[in-house]
């Protein structure tokens, strides 16, 4: 279910101070030929058109997916210096559109091994960035990188979430529309296939790592659970308070600005919604070990997390990409092969039951992004800049697309500690 919506106007001028490597073009000529040679490349194997037709934009034409270059030369300096980075950076200043980014991106990424010329594939991992150790999450780390995503604004948020303010995949009740209202009954479906999984009621000790707004925290103590929950972020935490004070549960759950590395106490059940992906592998045993160690014996865990394929996850672990440098830095999705190892290694758990549905996390998407661009005018009254807006709507393009593909996908998997 895809859909076309116009895309964020270009920025008028890009502020150099706040967004240097989007006002600053690559010189390389070399290296823009050597894209240009790529692109044509690219787009002939993914069955892409590009075109410098500024009419294209507005026109999706035939269901072709569509590459408009408002600034080839700019576009193809940027790629050529940074691949996947120039691409989206080339987006936030406006040098490139399409009538449907997420149709044009779902494209590509259904080729993405196709991409580049095969005997060029081994240099990808020389000419692209690499991540570097200030990448790791330790405990700083990761309270500056969750800081960096989560801590942008309650308000900013509030204009694209549904009324739960759930910000994960939602599931779906079979085909039919996809809007605010049945986001918000999926989100709920969701965190009530998670409860019912772990055995979350009346008198049940329920940890949560990783708060968000508080949705699961108050859906679980409107059950009668004694919920802890923990977050790095002082945004969500402020809000996750208040929103349990004015339900009348506030009693019943403490909200804790707390590292999930220092959480102490053994629970019934223990929950993490895509969280692990914040994580980083250099931290994935410690992760596991405290699901572990905080989870009774005979008591259950339930995370929900994105999945890529395993191949793929090892030959991009070390990149350092796009999302990182904008919009997630310090993190790493994992390969369900990944989650197993770490579950078979680090712990006495064992997995009782898995539910997969990528599909859901795409229709998700949709709706935050055509939300988003409908407050476009809101989001600059926050004090968000031209260029910010196109990121993100670059952003939540870029995710619909993987899930569309199938080469990410998300899953409920329910774990049980021996006992």
């Amino acid at each position: 279910m895809t859909t076309t919506t116009p895309p964020p106007a270009p920025p008028a001028a890009v502020d150099a101070r706040r967004w240097p490597d989007v006002a600053r073009v690559p010189r390389s000529r070399l290296r823009a030929a050597a894209a240009r040679a790529l692109a044509r490349h690219a787009a002939r194997r993914a069955g892409v058109r590009i075109t410098e037709d500024p009419a294209a934009v507005r026109d999706p034409g035939t269901g072709t997916p569509v590459l408009c270059l408002r600034d080839p030369e700019a576009f193809h300096r940027r790629l050529g210096a940074g691949g996947l980075i120039g691409l989206g950076e080339s987006y936030m200043a406006g040098e490139w559109d399409s009538p449907d980014p997420v149709a044009l991106l779902t494209r590509l990424a259904e080729h993405y091994t196709d991409l580049v010329p095969r005997p060029l594939r081994p240099l990808r991992h020389i000419t692209l960035p690499r991540r570097g150790r200030g990448e790791r999450n330790t405990r700083e780390a990761a309270r500056r990188n969750i800081g960096h995503h989560y801590d942008l604004s309650n308000d900013l948020f509030a204009l694209f979430l549904d009324r739960t303010m759930t910000y994960s995949a939602a599931l779906f009740d079979g085909p039919g529309p996809r809007d605010p209202d049945t986001l918000a009954a999926a989100q709920e479906r969701k965190i009530d296939r998670l409860l019912d999984a772990v055995g979350a009621g009346p008198g049940t000790t329920l940890l949560e790592i990783g708060t968000g707004w508080g949705s699961l925290a108050l859906r679980a103590a409107r059950r009668g659970a004694r919920v802890t929950t923990v977050t790095l972020s002082a945004e969500q935490r402020d809000l996750a308070v208040r929103r349990l004070a004015e339900a009348g549960a506030d009693g019943a759950a403490d909200v804790l600005l707390l590292d999930y590395r220092d959480v102490d106490g053994e629970y019934d059940a223990v929950i993490s919604v895509e969280m692990i992906e914040a994580v980083g592998e250099h931290y994935w045993s410690a992760y596991f070990s405290a699901l572990n160690r905080l989870v009774r014996p005979g008591g259950r865990v339930g995370i929900q997390s994105i999945t890529m394929d395993h191949r793929l996850m090892r030959a991009s672990r070390h990149s350092y990409t796009w999302m990182h440098k904008y919009v997630f830095p310090g993190g790493l999705i994992p390969s369900v092969a990944a989650i197993e190892r770490q579950v078979r290694d680090r712990t006495s758990l064992r997995v009782v039951d898995r539910h997969a549905f990528g599909a859901d996390y795409a229709d998700t998407l949709l709706v935050w992004r055509r939300s988003f661009d409908a407050a476009a005018d809101r989001v600059a009254g926050l004090g968000f800049d031209p260029v910010f807006q196109r990121m993100w709507d670059f952003y939540l393009a870029y995710c619909e697309a993987g899930f569309r593909s199938g080469i990410i996908d998300v899953e409920q998997i329910v774990m049980e500690r021996a006992g």
